[in-house]
């Protein structure tokens, strides 16, 4: 008897310990804290999976993959990891300059002799690392209207890129961009003579056994337990959205998987590029991931326990409560998600959701992180839920106020003097026909995107796009001599920043 109760109390001590490793955030509220936030934020349906010391924590769904079936969202739910593919595409790169197939330093022009972008200069000296680091001076998400859900090759969408006219720095400035990602992803079917999506499965999801991941989304509608995307921009309420179509941008946002994957993924990269004891993509290649290439903060954050923040290899980082972190969002239309892992710590997190317009992706993940580095709990979610009302309400205000405005005034021509293809030398053309009492835009180079145009007053139309997330918003024609010029389309900064002036044939 004595024997027994000796041997029992190492054990008894051992789970102690063990559970002692685990925070009380973790373990007893960390379900209400994402119930409350999902309520809190309109969240139809969110995955969360934390990786601690080698062993998976946390892995459960919560809430529901579809509105009307109310089919829940489980482990093995798809979405769309978006942005979270472009740690994919730079570790197949390093991968391959390990294995001296390339250099990181190669030119572009190395393997498109043809390609050039905006400056002759830039073209002549741009590498893969410059692409891998959006270095290339173009603004933040410039060319995405044109290039995201196109009809557009990846070939075409490369051969565009010479009309985006940069407005920063070559190498000096920080310009997240979509177009430089994909045109460093193929340099790797000239390098191996394999497309993208195939050198991506063979090389890190086949090795990895993430069986339940897809490198491209073409058809996720039909793919088992997939999620469907929401928002609830412009109006407040929740609507359904169709799937995007980047498959022509996929090295810079393709993927879409699950936690479940995902957290072997991460694993992976808090052991220096092991899972279960396998080497499956070289240390040196991981850390090639990892050198920052671009410093985008260097000063003390106001609101976080941050006082540097870079870019590497399609990975951000920076210094959180005195750890370095590691991590990246993803956004597409209806889904946001958010990875991040702490090396030093052997912590990582994944959070994968199918509402685009919240902040509590982002949320969730300071919360996990502050639990585990000591830091007091702030309810983070709730603060920001506060900050964000006053926009958001805003929104949903300005929408009413500008339908409140179309009342049957005529615009200063007849309707059918706008009718008529317009042109943009970046996206393509449009075609605005006469429809009712009202005109429709038929956008050629986007995949079922429409839109309608209500006259409100002093020249103002209200733009309606049929995807709500491109926007609702006030847009103008150009009018000379009593005829019409060219019309300025603007769509949600979700997506573009930039106007575009489409000129009437």
């Amino acid at each position: 008897m004595k024997r027994i109760f000796w041997l029992i109390i190492p054990l008894l001590l051992l789970c102690n310990f063990i559970n002692a490793q685990t925070p009380a955030f973790i373990s007893d509220s960390l379900e209400n804290y994402i119930h409350q936030g999902m309520k809190d934020w309109a969240i139809p349906g969110l995955a969360v999976a934390v990786i601690k010391d080698g062993k998976t924590v946390v892995m459960k769904g919560f809430g529901v993959r579809d509105m009307q079936s109310n089919e829940p969202v489980d482990e093995n739910t798809l979405f769309m990891i978006a942005s979270n593919s472009k740690l994919f595409t730079a570790t197949a790169l390093a991968q391959l300059e390990y294995h001296q197939k390339l250099s990181l330093d190669d030119k572009i022009s190395k393997y498109f002799p043809g390609y050039s972008v905006y400056d002759p200069i830039t073209t002549q000296l741009v590498t893969i690392r410059d692409m891998l680091s959006h270095h290339l001076g173009t603004r933040t998400f410039q060319g995405d209207f044109a290039f995201w859900d196109s009809k557009l090759s990846s070939a075409q969408i490369m051969n565009k890129m010479k009309l985006l006219k940069t407005s920063q720095n070559f190498r000096q400035s920080f310009g997240y961009c979509n177009s430089c990602f994909l045109t460093a992803g193929e340099v790797i079917p000239v390098v191996t003579g394999k497309p993208w999506a195939v050198y991506i499965y063979d090389s890190l999801l086949l090795p990895l056994g993430m069986d339940n991941t897809h490198a491209l989304g073409l058809n996720m509608g039909n793919m088992e337990n997939a999620s469907k995307p929401y928002t609830n921009l412009y109006t407040g309420k929740l609507t359904e959205l169709p799937y995007d179509r980047v498959d022509n941008l996929a090295p810079a946002g393709s993927i879409v998987s699950n936690i479940k994957d995902m957290a072997k993924w991460l694993t992976m990269q808090l052991d220096s590029g092991k899972l279960n004891g396998k080497q499956i993509v070289p240390w040196q290649a991981i850390q090639r991931t990892r050198d920052m290439q671009t410093i985008i903060s260097s000063r003390k954050s106001f609101n976080r326990p941050t006082h540097f923040t870079g870019y590497g290899l399609g990975v951000f980082e920076t210094d959180y409560a005195g750890k370095q972190i590691f991590w990246h969002t993803g956004g597409a239309m209806g889904f946001v998600t958010n990875t991040c892992f702490v090396p030093e710590d052997h912590l990582a997190i994944v959070i994968l959701t199918n509402m685009d317009n919240q902040s509590f992706f982002e949320d969730l993940r300071y919360q996990i992180l502050d639990a585990y580095l000591g830091r007091p709990f702030k309810n983070y979610s709730k603060m920001d839920l506060a900050a964000s009302k006053p926009d958001f309400e805003k929104s949903i205000a300005d929408v009413k106020a500008m339908q409140d405005r179309i009342k049957g005034e005529k615009p200063a021509l007849n309707l059918n003097d706008y009718n008529g293809t317009y042109e943009n030398e970046l996206y393509g053309s449009l075609q605005i026909s006469k429809k009712g009492d009202e005109l429709e835009i038929q956008f050629n180079n986007t995949y079922n995107l429409t839109a309608s145009l209500q006259y409100m007053d002093h020249g103002q139309w209200l733009l309606t796009y049929s995807n709500i997330d491109f926007g609702i918003l006030p847009i103008h024609f150009n009018i000379e001599n009593n005829k019409v010029v060219s019309i300025e389309i603007r769509v949600n900064e979700f997506l573009d920043y930039d106007p575009y002036i489409f000129i009437k044939k």
